[in-house]
């Protein structure tokens, strides 16, 4: 059971880590749905801007605030992971050091 589930988090570990690295290049598809809508909201009231020939900073910090939002959310989400498979191996550790000491020999 314990190297299943080791496993398990691993890929959950990898899927986070490709989501982080697709965040920091600038990729949509790791948002979730409300994180989008308020990235689209900010990329057209933008556009509002530039149309009426007035500065995009306000829409631009923004944007660069809820990036760096989803950032911190799923570097928290990795963290968690990693002290998952971190008490899982040490659980994993403790059990085989218990049944190796049962042993008369």
């Amino acid at each position: 059971m314990g190297n299943s589930e080791i496993r398990r988090l691993d890929r959950e570990i990898q899927r986070t880590m490709n989501k982080l690295e697709a965040v920091r290049r600038g990729e949509w598809w790791p948002l979730t749905s409300r994180e989008r809508l308020a990235m689209t909201r900010a990329m057209a009231g933008g556009a509002r801007s530039v149309y009426r020939g007035r500065s995009t900073t306000g829409a631009e910090n923004r944007m660069d605030s809820i990036g760096s939002s989803v950032e911190t959310r799923l570097n928290a989400e990795l963290t968690a992971l990693h002290g998952e498979r971190q008490r899982l191996i040490t659980e994993q550790a403790r059990a085989k050091a218990k049944k190796k000491s049962s042993g008369w020999f």
